[in-house]
C-alpha cells in the first residue's frame, strides 16, 4: 500500500586535423582530393569561412537521429555519467538533479536500459534495477519512454525533458525518494467492513492514497521502508498525493472505514469500464455520505479533483438564481431565441434551435441557451457566484470530505463571460462531486456537504452553507428537473428509473477537442448522481446511461 497521490549520426570518416587545420574531402569534376582550410580562408562567395553563420538543421527528425539520441542519452544514464545525460537533454539544470538523486535519494542501482522500437519521435524503453537501502535489496522494473526533439537555436537533436522520463509516475518537479514512509499504510474498509483494493476495485487507487495521507498517522499503524514519489509543487503534482513505487520492508497499517457501499462501488467500476474518460459519484441525498466513486482513467481521481466546466448541469444552479429574483418561472412564457448577444459575444443553442411561446419549464427541460443568458444583462456580476456559493455551498474551499477534493469554482465574471457561466461555461469548474451534491442539494432542500470518511472518526468541520431556497423556488426546480427526467434532453438515460426523480444533462465545450464533455446529474428517492464523460459528446447519452445504472442499483 501506499500514497499514490527523451547525437547526431556518426561520421562514417572522420575529418582529419593538420596542425590545427581541418582536412576536409572535396569531391567535384570526377576527380578527389583534399583542400585545406584553415581559420580565414575565402570560399567560392567571396566571404571567409569564419565570417559565416553555421547553417541550422530544421525539419523534422531524421529515424537516425531519434535513436542515436536516445541512445547517447540512455547510455550515459545507465553509466552514472549524470552530467553528460542531462546534457543530452534540452533542459539539463532540471535534469541533472533528478538524475543525481536516482541514485543518491532513490537509492537505485546497477540500472539497465534497454530501448524499444522508435515511433516517430517517441523512443520506449525499459528499465531494470535494484533499490538498496540499509542491507536490504529489493528488484525494480518498469516501462517508460522518451521523446527527442530538435533545439531551434542550432538543430541539434535532444531529449525532451520532463520528469516523466525517469519514470512515468513523476510530474515535473517531483523526486524520487527511498526510506521510512511519510506516514504509516492505512487499511481502508467499505461500510460493511470489507477491505477497498484495488485487485476489488480498479480506480480506488487515488482514494486509498488520500486516505493513507489524511489517516496514516491517525489511525494507529507504523511505517515501513519504500521507494516513493515524492510530490512537488507544480500546479499537477501539488493536487495529488505521494504515491508508494516499491516496498521494501512492510509496514504495519492502521484501519479507517469509509462511506462506500461495496456493491455499489462495483457499479460504479463497472460502468465507468465501458466508457473511456469517465467519471461517476453516488451520494447518500439525507447524510452527504459517498456511496461510490469511479474513475475508467484510475491514475487520478477526476471523480472528486477534477475542475472542469459543467456545462448545461449548471443550469440547475442558474435556475434557483433565476426563480429566487423573479426572472423565471416554472410555467410562465420564458424567450428561448436562437441567438442572444451579451457583451459582445453572440450565444446561440445546439443546432440553433429556438423555442417560441415556449415556458421556462420547456426551456430547462431542452436546455435552451439563450433562456438563461437573456437574463445576463438583470443580473449582477456577482449573483451566480454568491448563489453557488451561500445555497450550494460549492467554491469556497472548504469541504473535508476525508480524503483530497476540489470544491467547484465559480468565479465573479463580467460581461460576455459572467453570461457564459450561467451555462456551465466561462470560469466555472466542476466535478461529478460537486454536480452531485448539486442534484442532493435539490432534493434534500438543503446542502449536505459529501464526506466519504464520517466526520465522526476524527472531530473534523464539515462546510455549511449560509442558506437555504425558498419554498416557492425549491418546489420549482424541483418540478424542472422532474419534468426533465420525464420529457427532456434526460428522459432517455432515465427511462425506467422509477421513483421521485430529477435530471438535467449538459455538454461543455472545450477548446481543442472535437466532441464536448457530456455531463449527467440526477436524484432518485435518496440517492443522488453525477457523472462526466470527457470528450464524449452529449450528456444525455454518454454519462446519462451511468448516472441512471447506478440510481437503479442503489435500489
Amino acid at each position: 500500500m501506499g500514497n499514490r497521490r527523451r547525437v547526431a549520426e556518426r561520421r562514417k570518416t572522420r575529418p582529419a586535423v593538420i596542425g590545427g587545420m581541418i582536412a576536409v574531402v572535396v569531391v567535384g569534376a570526377g576527380a578527389g582530393g583534399y583542400a585545406l582550410f584553415g581559420g580565414g580562408a575565402a570560399a567560392d562567395d567571396g566571404t571567409r569561412a569564419s565570417d559565416r553563420k553555421p547553417e541550422v538543421k530544421t525539419g523534422p527528425l531524421s529515424p537516425a537521429e531519434v535513436t542515436t539520441t536516445a541512445r547517447a542519452f540512455l547510455t550515459a544514464w545507465q553509466s552514472g555519467k549524470v552530467t553528460r545525460a542531462a546534457a543530452a537533454t534540452d533542459d539539463p539544470s532540471a535534469a541533472q538533479p533528478l538524475l543525481t538523486g536516482y541514485a543518491k535519494d532513490a537509492h537505485i542501482k546497477d540500472v539497465t536500459l534497454t530501448p524499444g522500437t522508435p515511433t516517430g519521435d517517441k523512443v520506449p524503453f525499459s528499465v531494470k534495477g535494484t533499490v538498496s537501502y540499509k542491507g536490504t535489496d529489493k528488484p525494480l522494473t518498469y516501462d517508460s519512454a522518451l521523446t527527442v526533439m530538435r533545439r531551434a537555436s542550432d538543430g541539434k537533436p535532444l531529449v525532451d525533458w520532463h520528469a516523466a522520463v525517469v519514470h512515468p509516475d513523476l510530474e515535473d518537479g517531483d523526486t524520487l525518494v527511498t526510506g521510512a514512509a511519510g506516514t504509516p499504510p492505512v487499511k481502508a474498509l467499505d461500510r460493511d467492513g470489507g477491505e477497498l483494493t484495488e485487485e476489488k476495485y480498479a480506480s480506488i487507487g487515488p482514494i486509498l492514497d488520500g486516505l493513507r495521507e489524511k489517516y496514516g498517522k491517525e489511525a494507529g499503524g507504523k511505517a515501513g521502508v519504500e521507494l516513493r514519489v515524492v510530490r512537488g509543487k507544480s500546479a499537477k503534482a501539488k493536487d495529488l498525493s505521494d504515491k508508494t513505487l516499491l516496498e521494501l520492508s512492510e509496514g504495519t497499517p492502521g484501519t479507517v472505514k469509509t462511506t462506500l457501499d461495496p456493491a455499489l462501488q462495483k457499479a460504479a467500476e463497472q460502468q465507468v469500464a465501458k466508457k473511456a474518460r469517465s467519471s461517476v459519484v453516488l451520494l447518500r441525498v439525507s447524510t452527504g455520505e459517498i456511496l461510490a466513486a469511479a474513475n475508467a482513467s484510475p491514475g487520478f481521481n477526476t471523480a472528486f479533483q477534477g475542475s472542469l466546466a459543467p456545462g448545461s448541469t449548471m443550469k440547475v444552479i442558474t435556475s434557483s438564481l433565476l426563480l429566487e429574483k423573479g426572472l423565471a418561472s416554472a410555467d410562465k412564457k420564458h424567450p428561448c431565441p436562437k441567438y442572444f448577444t451579451y457583451g459582445h459575444w453572440k450565444f446561440q443553442n445546439d443546432d440553433k434551435f429556438e423555442i417560441k411561446n415556449g415556458t421556462f419549464k420547456a426551456s430547462f427541460a431542452r436546455s435552451c441557451n439563450t433562456a438563461f443568458i437573456s437574463q445576463a444583462p438583470k443580473l449582477k456580476n456577482d449573483d451566480l457566484t454568491k448563489q453557488a456559493q451561500q445555497v450550494f455551498g460549492l467554491g469556497l474551499n472548504n469541504w473535508a470530505i476525508g480524503v483530497p477534493s476540489f470544491d467547484g469554482a465559480v468565479p465573479v465574471q463580467s460581461a460576455a463571460q459572467m453570461g457564459a457561466s450561467l451555462i456551465g461555461q466561462g470560469g466555472v469548474r466542476m466535478n461529478p462531486l460537486n454536480m452531485a451534491s448539486v442534484s442532493a442539494t435539490v432534493k434534500a432542500g438543503t446542502f449536505h456537504q459529501p464526506y466519504l470518511v464520517s466526520p465522526d472518526v476524527d472531530g473534523r468541520k464539515v462546510a455549511k452553507a449560509s442558506r437555504t431556497m425558498s419554498a416557492g423556488t425549491l418546489s420549482q426546480l424541483r418540478e424542472l428537473m422532474s419534468y426533465t427526467a420525464a420529457y427532456g434532453t434526460a428522459a432517455e438515460a432515465m427511462a425506467g428509473v422509477a421513483g421521485d426523480v430529477g435530471a438535467k444533462t449538459g455538454s461543455a465545450e472545450v477548446d481543442g477537442q472535437k466532441k464536448p464533455n457530456g455531463w449527467f446529474t440526477a436524484y432518485r428517492g435518496d440517492l443522488a448522481a453525477a457523472g462526466v464523460v470527457q470528450q464524449g459528446g452529449h450528456g444525455g447519452s454518454t454519462a446519462g446511461p451511468i448516472v441512471a445504472a447506478l440510481l437503479k442499483a442503489g435500489g
